[in-house]
């Protein structure tokens, strides 16, 4: 098949998600009492209303909705005040009572959006090509005609396909290049609905978890119930990158919110993703297919570049694209069929006769929204104009609330150099350590005022970069503070020009041929040159100091 890059020069991808969220830090389920944990004994939490037997009743949970009301008012969604919920009826062993308790045409958060913002390699996925009068045409043509609707749902929804068809190419907003390659461009969201979620199957001696092969399957009901969030976006999504950085967004927005741990590799946090392909300039959307199993961010990038190819060769050799279910293979890289595309029809939905529908008070909304925390994207333009540090770590640490909150505390009363030093730290040291220990920050034991120290040792000079890791690990272990670390281990930098001055004259003897070809104008050779001073020092010089130095002697 064709690279990635290659394909999108003569295709345009339609990609729209189905993102499914469990909201995991309630205490019990949807529609009933049942403790809200998968972490039990199999089948320890289960009840009449989760297995839908006859004579018992669903409670909707009122805190559920005030999640599901906060996710809607963070994503600009527009919040319903009627709604109502539908049976959605399937046969499976993963939903004892045979239909999912789930919104029907109206739910409680509708028409929405998010801005992403697309850097480095990622933009370079889309092409110049996509951004002109073609893309206006595209996407106002996507957002007519609902058969290119990114969900399932939305095959029974006549007025999602009219909301969709009132846009013109003049009322939608384009993506917009910027001179250093970069772009931002706005993601529409047709929906935040509610549902709840289906038990757990496991399939043991399948491939891949997959029931094909499977010598038997097992179920846990546990998790039949959890109260469960689906966000459908409007197919407005173009390249898999923009996919991948969509979902990354949505996270760190939920995680804010404190409604979700949005663990993807425990499926707290799952994601579909519906593509198709059209030539450029076509205004007619293609048959899309649905990838299941996309189970981490490099997985859906992984998965829809891989469609987006698969398609693309179909096509150029005169096939024919057939709306169906895919199952993306990780450790083959490939999608393969799973089952032809059911229709509304399928499901016989209809209004749930046991829950009335929901009239949503002003005094509510107005409750969830009062309580909304300072949302990503706001703290990280806060930490980059009060602090000063670069855009791209500022946005890192605003996406965890954790890190968020210890990188202001070892920040408080730094700007510039010194809070993009704690920054730093946080990015990459922290990071490194906490992933190699295998333990979150909140365990570590690291505490704010350890990093601002060994902040204030970098920004000093008193040690190097390189022994900023070593500091930082004996740092987390044994809680001491970092100033003791460094002056037990004598690793504080000789920062005294006329102690270091002898050691640059030492090494330029002993490194004539060097020398010279510096003076011949081979600037990297002061790389190596900087490197006998240290060995020399014993790793005690700066080096900043040394190539300082260095430069001087040898002009």
């Amino acid at each position: 098949m064709k690279e990635l890059s290659e394909v999108l020069k003569d295709w345009e991808a339609v990609i729209g998600l189905e993102i499914h969220t469990e909201l995991t830090t309630l205490d019990t389920k949807m529609f009933c009492g049942c403790k809200l944990s998968h972490d039990d004994e199999p089948n320890a939490n289960v009840c009449p209303v989760c297995l839908g037997l006859p004579g018992a009743l669903p409670v909707p949970n009122k805190r559920a909705i005030e999640f599901i009301v906060k996710a809607g008012l963070a994503t600009n969604c527009q919040i319903q005040k009627h709604s109502m919920f539908y049976r959605k009826h399937y046969f499976y062993p993963d939903m004892a009572k045979n239909f999912q308790t789930t919104q029907g045409p109206i739910a409680f958060c509708m028409h929405g959006h998010l801005d992403l913002e697309v850097t480095g390699r990622g933009a370079a996925e889309r092409p110049e090509c996509a951004f002109g009068e073609d893309e206006a045409k595209s996407l106002a043509s996507a957002s007519a005609n609902a058969v290119g609707l990114s969900t399932s749902m939305n095959e029974q929804m006549p007025e999602s396909a009219i909301h969709m068809a009132g846009y013109s190419a003049d009322e939608l907003s384009l993506p917009q290049r910027h001179e250093d390659g970069s772009y931002s461009v706005p993601i529409r969201i047709l929906r935040i609905h509610m549902e709840e979620d289906a038990a757990k199957m496991n399939h043991l001696g399948g491939e891949e978890g997959r029931i094909t092969a499977a010598a038997e399957s097992l179920v846990d009901y546990n998790r039949c119930g959890t109260p469960l969030i689906e966000l459908v976006t409007e197919p407005d999504l173009r390249t898999p990158e923009e996919a991948r950085l969509f979902m990354e967004k949505l996270r760190r927005i939920f995680l804010t919110l404190g409604i979700s741990d949005c663990s993807m590799e425990h499926g707290s946090m799952r994601c579909d993703g519906n593509v198709s392909l059209r030539r450029r300039g076509d205004t007619r959307l293609g048959t899309k297919t649905e990838l299941k199993n996309l189970n981490s961010f490099k997985a859906l990038h992984d998965g829809l570049a891989y469609e987006i190819c698969r398609q693309a060769e179909v096509l150029e050799e005169g096939g024919i694209i057939y709306q169906e279910t895919r199952h993306w293979e990780p450790s083959r890289k490939r999608t393969v069929v799973m089952r032809v595309k059911e229709t509304a029809d399928d499901y016989r939905l209809f209004p749930d006769p046991d829950l009335a529908p929901f009239d949503l008070s002003d005094e509510f909304i107005e409750h969830c929204a009062s309580e909304l925390p300072e949302l990503p994207d706001a703290k990280r333009d806060r930490f980059e104009g009060d602090f000063g540090i670069k855009r791209a770590d500022a946005e890192l640490i605003a996406g965890d609330p954790a890190t968020a909150a210890f990188f202001e505390q070892a920040a408080e009363g730094l700007a510039g150099k010194a809070a993009q030093v704690v920054a730093n730290l946080i990015v990459n040291e922290m990071a490194g350590y906490l992933k190699a220990a295998g333990t979150s920050l909140e365990d570590s034991g690291i505490a704010p005022a350890q990093v601002a120290s060994l902040a204030k040792l970098l920004a000093e000079d008193a040690i190097s970069s390189n022994q900023a890791y070593e500091v930082f690990e004996a740092m987390a272990q044994s809680g001491d503070d970092p100033e003791k670390i460094v002056d037990e281990r004598g690793m504080r930098q000789v920062s005294d020009a006329g102690a270091l001055q002898p050691i640059v004259d030492q090494v330029l003897a002993n490194c004539p041929d060097q020398a010279q070809q510096y003076r011949d104008g081979n600037q990297k050779v002061i790389g190596f040159l900087v490197g006998q001073c240290m060995k020399a020092s014993r790793g005690s010089g700066n080096p900043k100091l040394f190539n300082e130095l260095l430069r001087a002697s040898l002009s």
